[in-house]
């Protein structure tokens, strides 16, 4: 890329970025804007929740991959780039053929791919104040010619301003809104047997697998890739390691809007090790530090501004969090400038609610919901 074509595209993306767009609108327009300074055959970008860095959404052109082969692939064998380490290790961005040292068979995904007439990969981890919020890939045809090392590292220096981007556009307005108000499927449960293959679905858990946004639908519901890959990771956890059992959980907007927590879990009884991925209504709790630091908020801030949800005064959130109350309101004017309210209620109403599309209550007492952590080199 040369001296003046950087800058015009990080422009061109950073102005896409505040435009409002949901985040497959998002992703495809730069993958548009990505293609004049990287020429590549095939995309697909996924959301993930980053609190599990498990993903929640997914976007494929011209590439077609089940959830199974995606999760296998990222959550379950070892292989050169997978997102998860590209966002840990902080080198964002790697390509198949350079990272091989020029012999891309020896990864057992580019094997797979390249079956399907696809040669190298390019991919990049969308990571944002430390925070890893998506990932996408760029592939080339097996005939076209390899990423070049230029290549790799003008994608690493877009990454931010493309996290920071989707970060938001996943508070987007809803890709397709419900007519007359919300629907609630009621809890719904995707039954796995020891070898991962879907054994039993229920009516439920259909219907709201339907309203994840995965383009294109997956071929079953039970080949969802966000259902996929809470299985792979729930069958991954060695026994006993994960009591809370608090690693293979998702929280995801659907295209109405609407957050669902989908977690998995080892079932007992029966023969062979089976697994079941439930999905039902997030609660508030659980989403609002997802919905929190998708506007940029620091961590101190997040806490600040669960508070507020929780229906706690200035005073009680100074107790709570061991701060003064001029500090809460210094907080407090920082969150309103960044999510553009004015007032707490405009804060819990318009920012939190609005993302809160259920009739569901979290109990009385409740523990804290998924947090959200930086990404830490010494993660697993």
């Amino acid at each position: 890329m040369t001296g003046t074509l950087a800058p015009r595209i990080r422009d061109e993306i950073q102005r896409l970025g505040g435009g409002g767009m949901t985040w497959v609108d998002f992703g495809t327009a730069v993958a548009d804007v990505l293609a004049t300074a990287i020429p590549f055959h095939a995309w697909c970008c996924h959301t993930v929740d980053p609190g599990t860095i498990l993903f929640t959404g997914s976007v494929n052109r011209n590439v077609g991959c089940s959830g199974s082969w995606l999760a296998h692939h990222e959550y379950v064998i070892e292989d050169v780039n997978k997102w998860s380490f590209l966002a840990r290790s902080g080198r964002i961005a790697g390509a198949t053929s350079i990272d091989t040292h020029g012999e891309p068979s020896r990864s057992i995904r580019h094997r797979s791919q390249e079956t399907h007439g696809f040669g190298d990969e390019l991919r990049v981890s969308l990571v944002a104040d430390g925070i890893y919020w998506g990932a996408a890939a760029l592939l080339r045809r097996a005939d076209e010619a390899w990423f070049t090392e230029g290549e790799v590292r003008t994608l690493a220096t877009l990454a931010p301003v493309i996290a920071t981007g989707l970060r938001r556009a996943m508070l987007a307005r809803p890709i397709s809104p419900y007519v007359g108000g919300p629907v609630d499927h009621g809890p719904g449960v995707v039954v796995f047997d020891e070898h991962g293959e879907p054994e039993s679905i229920s009516g439920a858990a259909e219907r709201w697998i339907g309203e994840l946004v995965e383009e294109p639908p997956p071929s079953s519901p039970s080949e969802s890739k966000t259902v996929q890959a809470i299985a792979a990771r729930a069958r991954a956890i060695t026994p006993g390691t994960d009591p809370l059992e608090l690693a293979a959980r998702a929280r995801v907007r659907t295209r109405s809007g609407a957050w669902l927590l989908l977690y998995g879990t080892r079932l007992s009884g029966g023969t062979g090790d089976r697994t079941a991925v439930i999905i039902h209504p997030a609660t508030p709790q659980d989403v609002a530090p997802v919905i929190a630091l998708s506007y940029g908020l620091t961590d101190r801030e997040c806490q600040v501004a669960v508070q507020c949800v929780q229906g706690r005064v200035t005073k009680e959130i100074a107790r709570a969090l061991t701060m003064s109350p001029y500090t809460v309101q210094d907080h407090l004017k920082s969150i309103f400038d960044k999510t553009g309210v004015r007032s707490r209620g405009e804060l819990v109403g318009q920012i939190f609610l609005d993302h809160y599309a259920t009739r569901w209550e979290a109990p009385a007492g409740a523990t804290p919901g998924l947090l959200v952590r930086g990404i830490s080199p010494d993660e697993p």
